[in-house]
């Protein structure tokens, strides 16, 4: 019995759109990125409800045989049943993940289909890596078991393994070793809430392909005994989803039921492929989404012919690379800013990059930016080996600007002999305060952690008349005059550490903020 119902090309195509933009990700993404993830996700959702339909109607077909011929039909309609069933509850599944998680970014009043916070890269872990709920891990387990069962039905090697790959919750390396990561890890972790409603709407797809091939099967295997074909379909099958400009497409047109003993010839655009071939294959030359139609020919044994038409669809997209600051959104002169850059289908070591404004180097599997001028652009172009030959893939620019000002601290060590630094915020022992050497600089915020180096200071205490009785500091350290006001000190007075010049990693000495000193 033929099988009318499969996934268009261009449905499957969407799918793999998920995996391109995934690639592009790093810790900072631009609007561009998001807005090509809302677009997939849109076309994922088209595509599951069309795919739901077709599944619809296979179903329908069964339930429709099974009635006309209970014998017969009974036992693949209740299988049939099986296979709805387990797909239902899977898919609210991961619906009730994709609300959980845009109502954790966006509030109660969260639309999966208008999320306002789509950078959000924190939603996606609260709900899907809770240790305590463990949904990420759950729905792993899900789908191993939907995969195991939906495969059990799949006489054929093929189908198999294409279910298998698109359910596979492994995370693989590109050399096909498994990482440590888990798969909720890897996909759910620091994720932008777009990317991560985009990826459970391609798994829903998934799903609704799996469901559809068994559905297929178990129609199928209703004549398997019999010998019988009384409709005849063009099929459009596409080696790739989508296409890289610059790549080749790649699709293969059959004919369903077909005669092995007899090809059919086949037409598109009005042009006949070659004789026994049934590859079409192009260079793309530009970005876009296009149609494309035909008919295949077949003769019949009494001498007639007949035409059976088909249509299908592919997109072509741009060569694209995300560059991103991992520690910034900007570049810091004078200092290694490390950065992210991946192309999508390219192995790292093929893939090369440049800076204007400074140097690029790589560092690992990344790269470490220094640029060279305080607010002078840096520009950053990624080259690629596609298909044996350079291509340039993305160019991206970032302001820069110098390190922002340290802040002045008096290092000690606490009663447990926990290095500590005193800033002002609370008071400090008077036996402490004399033991230190000096005062240091540092940035030191969680963002960055850069040293400075103190030039010099001063220090400014007040006699009982109020005079101002200011002392210059060793460099970085108290002079002898500093210390013996030291000594002078009473328990609640206070002084102040002010005129602080020190100099970073940039070179560039500035005066930073004063100190006040309390003494316990």
């Amino acid at each position: 019995m033929a099988n009318s119902t499969r996934l268009s090309p261009r449905q499957k195509m969407i799918n793999l759109m998920y995996i391109v933009l995934t690639a592009m990700l790093a810790l900072n993404v631009s609007a561009d990125v998001l807005d090509g993830f809302t677009q997939v996700e849109e076309g994922l959702q088209r595509s599951n409800t069309n795919v739901a339909s077709r599944n619809d109607a296979i179903y329908d077909r069964i339930a429709s045989f099974a009635g006309q011929n209970p014998e017969k039909g009974e036992q693949w309609l209740r299988r049939a049943d099986d296979v709805r069933e387990f797909t239902a509850g899977l898919y609210r599944e991961i619906d009730s993940l994709k609300t959980a998680i845009v109502h954790k970014a966006d509030g109660k009043d969260g639309n999966p289909a208008e999320i306002r916070n789509r950078d959000d890269l924190e939603a996606s872990s609260v709900v899907m890596l809770n240790p305590t709920s463990r949904q990420g891990e759950r729905l792993r387990h899900n789908i191993d078991a939907y995969r195991t069962f939906i495969i059990t039905m799949m006489p054929d090697s093929a189908k198999r393994a294409n279910i298998e790959s698109a359910l596979s919750t492994e995370n693989l390396d590109a050399n096909g070793n498994r990482r440590q990561q888990s798969w909720e890890e890897a996909n759910f972790e620091s994720k932008p809430v777009v990317a991560a409603v985009t990826l459970l709407s391609k798994l829903e797809n998934d799903v609704r392909y799996a469901e559809g091939e068994a559905l297929s099967t178990l129609y199928a295997a209703i004549d398997a005994g019999d010998v019988r074909v009384n409709e005849l379909n063009a099929f459009v099958i596409p080696r790739s989803r989508s296409v890289m400009r610059g790549g080749q497409y790649s699709a293969n047109i059959v004919l369903a039921a077909v005669d092995t003993t007899q090809r059919p010839t086949i037409f598109i655009g009005g042009k006949q492929l070659p004789e026994g071939s049934d590859l079409y294959q192009f260079n793309t030359s530009s970005t876009g989404s296009f149609d494309y139609s035909g008919y295949l020919q077949v003769r019949h044994g009494d001498g007639s012919v007949t035409n059976h038409e088909f249509t299908s669809s592919y997109t072509v997209f741009e060569p694209t690379a995300t560059v991103s600051a991992t520690m910034m959104n900007v570049l810091y002169a004078g200092i290694d800013n490390p950065i992210s850059i991946s192309v999508p289908g390219v192995h790292n070591s093929d893939v090369n990059a440049s800076m204007t404004n400074g140097t690029l180097t790589r560092s690992g599997n990344g790269w470490l930016a220094r640029p060279s001028k305080v607010g002078a652009e840096a520009v950053i172009t990624v080259t690629a080996n596609v298909d044996g030959r350079p291509q340039t893939m993305a160019t991206t620019s970032f302001r820069t600007r110098k390190l922002p000002d340290p802040t002045p601290y008096i290092s000690f060590t606490d009663a447990q002999g926990n290095p500590d630094r005193i800033r002002g915020d609370k008071p400090i022992s008077k036996s402490v305060l004399q033991s230190a050497p000096g005062i240091g600089a540092a940035i030191d915020d969680d963002l960055l952690n850069i040293h400075f180096n103190v030039v010099s200071f001063q220090t400014v205490f007040y006699d009982s008349s109020g005079n101002a009785i200011p002392e210059n500091s060793d460099g970085p350290n108290f002079s002898a005059r500093q210390r013996e006001q030291f000594r002078r000190l009473q328990p609640g007075k206070r002084f102040y550490i002010s005129s602080v010049k020190a100099s970073g990693p940039d070179g560039i000495t500035r005066t930073i903020s004063p100190l006040e000193v309390i003494i316990k």
